[in-house]
């Protein structure tokens, strides 16, 4: 079986789910047999339609394609953490305390990155960081 990661933000409409994709499409590109999926904490009724629109302008400035249809954010729950080789909050700052109150065993277990959200940053910082951060886990990945 292909070895899987889960990307999780706080509403997997944005950050993780670019992550997801730019992921999957860099993990092609360099023959890494591991394939990304992404989750978040809880789904936001700011969210209009199934992905941001900075995620989608993020991944087409690059060249990469969305996949069809585009799905709608999935919340994480405990049985993930059981399923995915790696997890990733990308986050640290806004995701550990999350972690300690939703999933307090597996807290310590995950991996933590620090990508603001749009709150913080413009999202061309913040996604350009996301990418340098992605190519650095993959290059990673393909030495393991």
């Amino acid at each position: 079986m292909m070895p899987t990661v889960l990307f999780l933000c706080s509403g997997n409409y944005y950050r993780s789910r670019f992550a997801e994709i730019f992921f999957n499409s860099l993990a092609e590109q360099n023959g890494l047999a591991w394939k990304a999926d992404s989750k978040g904490f809880r789904l936001s009724p700011r969210n209009v339609g199934p992905i941001s629109h900075h995620a989608i302008s993020g991944l087409q400035t690059r060249g990469i394609p969305l996949p069809e249809p585009h799905r709608f954010p999935l919340v994480v729950d405990g049985r993930d953490f059981e399923t995915f080789d790696q997890v990733v909050a990308v986050k640290e700052a806004e995701h550990r305390p999350m972690m300690l109150e939703r999933f307090p065993t597996w807290a310590e277990r995950i991996e933590y990155w620090h990508i603001h959200d749009i709150d913080f940053a413009e999202p061309d910082v913040a996604l350009v960081k996301l990418e340098v951060q992605l190519r650095k886990f993959v290059g990673r990945l393909r030495r393991s």
